[in-house]
């Protein structure tokens, strides 16, 4: 078992390493390329339509608000990989690596967009008549590549049992450690709050992280603009570190061991893709049951996705340590502990590791939640909704598993899960590019100006 493990270990350390990192970080290069980088010249209309409507209802066909279908993607990706994953980056590839980060989020916006795009475009219905869509599908329906469709669901499908272990396993270590309460019994509640929200489905999912979501994240920031203020003179030089470093070696200092040019830009873009999940293929999933009259508007909302997540969330994280000299004194084994540190320096060690370890029980809350239906969405895919019922059930039973660190052997399996389901679903969304440029064209040209009827109804459908 520990040799199999190892050769898990090293082949997840090969894949996730330069292949990965150009799949992804090409990808999005060539998607941005492709698409006019409609990013950065549509920025204010992008922003209006999704931070100026936040809250508009709509009443066009779906299953949830563009809103609710954000906030439950969002909830996917806010978490440990904003709180853990930034200080990482930092002591592992230095101040630096925050700048790679930037660029990778960047490029990452049209990647995101595609997904979200595709996934309106291609979704269908069930026998619920709820909105359902994904990569599954628009792999299906769009290249009619089934075999590669059924494998990405079967793969994601497989990939949430590790990855709701993880999550439940962070959140029960973090509140022993900070309030002593058991592992067991944090698994249990964990268990029993996903398991009360996912009968309702994703329109109660949607209704839960609208509110918690903006809720924990305001909170997050509250505590961090804290800190900025009172360390405002800091503030200058911690950008200065994060630009000078992203282009030259630093040397050790304090806890910091150290960290060259290359390891700044592996850490910063490994940390970007993996924060905001762009590439991935699970966005879709949630936003495919949105109310929206155009595949592009929707897909605005997965840009907005990019921007709270990795330019505004991890850049926060990365002030944070930066200006109160966190980076310094934590070392490399013990990244996880330097946000901790720093709030510490402000609302003392106590309250800290309280306020840190109520933010991630309700940050991993809502994130089960969505991967839970997104696992259900892939049961149901494969083998019809009666399968996805049951693997509900598998799920739930997971999160106390993760929680009392039982059968962690399959852990080791998260990463490559991970890479099964993102190659297929680039080498996908690359494939579709065309199909993205010309909804995107719609809109822009015939859509929002007028210039000529739209092709696209609000379920995505085109009009022949």
């Amino acid at each position: 078992m520990e040799q199999f493990t190892e050769i898990i270990a090293k082949i997840t350390e090969i894949v996730w390493g330069l292949p990965m990192i150009i799949l992804l970080l090409g990808g999005g290069v060539f998607l941005t390329l492709k698409l006019g980088f409609f990013q950065f010249r549509h920025l204010p209309h992008i922003l209006g339509e999704t931070l100026g409507k936040m809250f508009k209802k709509s009443d066009h066909p779906g299953s949830v608000s563009p809103f609710q279908a954000t906030t439950s993607a969002l909830a996917a990706t806010m978490g440990a990989a904003n709180i853990v994953g930034v200080p990482v980056a930092i002591a592992l590839g230095g101040p630096g690596s925050i700048f790679w980060m930037w660029i990778v989020a960047l490029i990452g916006m049209a990647t995101k967009y595609s997904e979200v795009v595709l996934g309106i475009r291609y979704r269908e219905t069930n026998e619920k008549n709820e909105y359902v869509g994904g990569p599954m599908y628009y792999i299906r329906k769009g290249l009619g590549w089934k075999k590669v469709a059924y494998f990405f669901a079967f793969a994601l499908m497989l990939e949430i049992i590790a990855s709701t272990m993880v999550q439940a396993n962070s959140v029960a270590e973090t509140i022993n450690g900070s309030f002593g309460i058991s592992s067991l019994w944090t698994g249990l509640v964990v268990m029993l709050l996903v398991g009360m929200v996912i009968i309702g489905g994703i329109k109660l999912i949607g209704k839960v992280t609208e509110k918690l979501i903006p809720v924990m994240i305001l909170a997050y920031i509250a505590g961090v603009l804290t800190i900025l203020i009172i360390n405002i003179s800091e503030v200058p030089q911690a950008f200065l570190l994060i630009f000078e470093y992203a282009f030259q070696p630093i040397s050790a200092a304090g806890g910091f061991l150290g960290a060259g040019v290359a390891a700044a830009i592996r850490w910063g873009l490994a940390r970007g893709l993996y924060s905001n999940e762009a590439g991935m293929g699970t966005a879709p999933i949630a936003h495919s049951a949105a109310r929206n009259d155009h595949p592009a508007r929707q897909g605005f909302w997965g840009v907005f996705e990019v921007i709270m997540d990795t330019l505004v969330v991890c850049t926060m994280t990365a002030m944070a340590v930066l200006t109160t000299g966190a980076w310094k004194e934590v070392g490399p084994d013990s990244a996880a502990d330097m946000v901790p540190t720093a709030f510490a320096t402000i609302f003392g060690s106590s309250l800290a590791g309280s306020i840190i370890s109520l933010i991630l029980f309700f940050f991993v809350i809502t994130t089960v939640l969505i991967i839970v239906y997104y696992g259900e969405k892939q049961a149901e895919f494969l083998f019809g909704r009666k399968f996805s019922l049951f693997m509900r059930y598998v799920y739930l039973v997971a999160i106390v598993l993760g929680a009392i660190g039982g059968l962690k052997f399959i852990w080791q399996f998260l990463d490559l899960l991970l890479a099964m389901i993102v190659i297929p679903n680039m080498i996908a969304v690359v494939f579709l590019s065309k199909q993205v440029k010309s909804i995107t064209d719609d809109y822009f040209r015939n859509y929002l100006r007028g210039e000529g009827e739209s092709k696209y109804r609000g379920n995505g459908e085109h009009q022949e």
